[in-house]
């Protein structure tokens, strides 16, 4: 069993700003058994339940990994259906989504996206299951936060419509910059859907969802323009 003192430094180490420190804490928790689990549920208890990052979405899934059923039942009794709140002005039900980003299954959640986007913009889209950058433009901040922050939150902040916007910013709106840097297209050929994508945290940075990227640049443009980045 690790010292006091080292799981201290741990639990301290879980706050600390840099991301790789957090994940390699993380995992080292994971390792500890009992007491490192005990560390890691305490920093979920603690942590801010309307505004959940990636560190504590680690945290969680490593904890659901878990075989102990003292975890089991505080994960089952704190949080049921996963650690993010399920915001939405639309009425949209995202509990399907949480579940497949939970199970790290990113293709069929990379599916689902799109089509709670069609619900969003609404009935047409939904027959037509695809959407015009007129309908993006309209989506309410709320569901859009709430879908990003999914993403977010499951992959160790590897995917999201947040992340590739940082990376679209960082090279200056360039889009013929962004598709390779997120691996959407090499030299001058289109990633190939589904087979040429990669479906786990191994991508790159801002790989996933997809977005529609089939159709063009103007529905990317139009979710990475919306107001919603910018409160």
């Amino acid at each position: 069993m690790p010292e006091l003192t080292d799981l201290e430094q741990l639990s301290t180490a879980l706050s600390s700003p840099n991301g790789k420190t957090q994940l390699k804490t993380i995992e080292t928790l994971s390792t500890l058994g009992s007491s490192g689990e005990q560390v890691l549920m305490d920093f979920l208890a603690k942590s801010d339940r309307h505004h959940p990052t990636w560190t504590q979405g680690t945290a969680f899934l490593k904890l659901r990994a878990s075989e102990s059923s003292v975890v089991q039942e505080f994960l089952n009794r704190e949080f049921p259906q996963g650690i993010v709140p399920l915001n939405t002005d639309r009425d949209i039900d995202y509990n399907s989504l949480q579940a497949l980003l939970i199970e790290q299954k990113f293709q069929e959640a990379d599916r689902l996206t799109l089509l709670k986007m069609c619900e969003l913009a609404g009935e047409s889209a939904m027959t037509r299951k695809w959407l015009y950058f007129s309908e993006v433009n309209q989506f309410p901040r709320t569901d859009l936060h709430t879908i990003n922050t999914l993403w977010l939150v499951y992959s160790e902040g590897k995917f999201g419509f947040s992340i590739q916007r940082e990376i679209w910013l960082s090279l200056g709106k360039n889009w013929e910059k962004l598709w390779p840097k997120i691996q959407w297209r090499t030299g001058k050929t289109w990633t190939r859907y589904p087979g040429g994508f990669i479906w786990d945290l191994t991508a790159p940075k801002g790989h996933l969802p997809l977005t529609n990227q089939l159709r063009g640049v103007r529905v990317m443009d139009s979710l990475l323009s919306h107001p919603a980045w910018t409160e």
